[in-house]
């Protein structure tokens, strides 16, 4: 299966702190460069120097704790929802 590359616009962020590295989710757009773009949710890791770690789709996770804590903070900051139809 041949994989599309996609470039990143990233429309809203929540962080959290974890040493040196900062977990991210964000709600973007993901624009194909064929004129297909999408919306969705990702989560993605910042280095301690402030770059994103490129991780091929995945990034790990160290606790359920942490997706909560993030999503609930994106419910707060009002964009939880963005993407679906549904509203809180």
């Amino acid at each position: 299966m041949a994989s599309k590359t996609a470039r990143v616009l990233v429309i809203d962020s929540v962080e959290q702190k974890h040493g040196d590295w900062t977990l991210c989710f964000q709600f973007c757009v993901y624009d194909y460069g064929d004129g297909k773009k999408d919306n969705g949710y990702r989560f993605i890791w910042k280095k301690p120097d402030g770059k994103l770690q490129a991780a091929r789709g995945q990034a790990r996770i160290p606790d359920m704790g942490s997706i909560m804590d993030l999503i609930e903070s994106a419910k707060k900051m009002g964009w939880a929802y963005k993407g679906d139809t549904k509203t809180i």
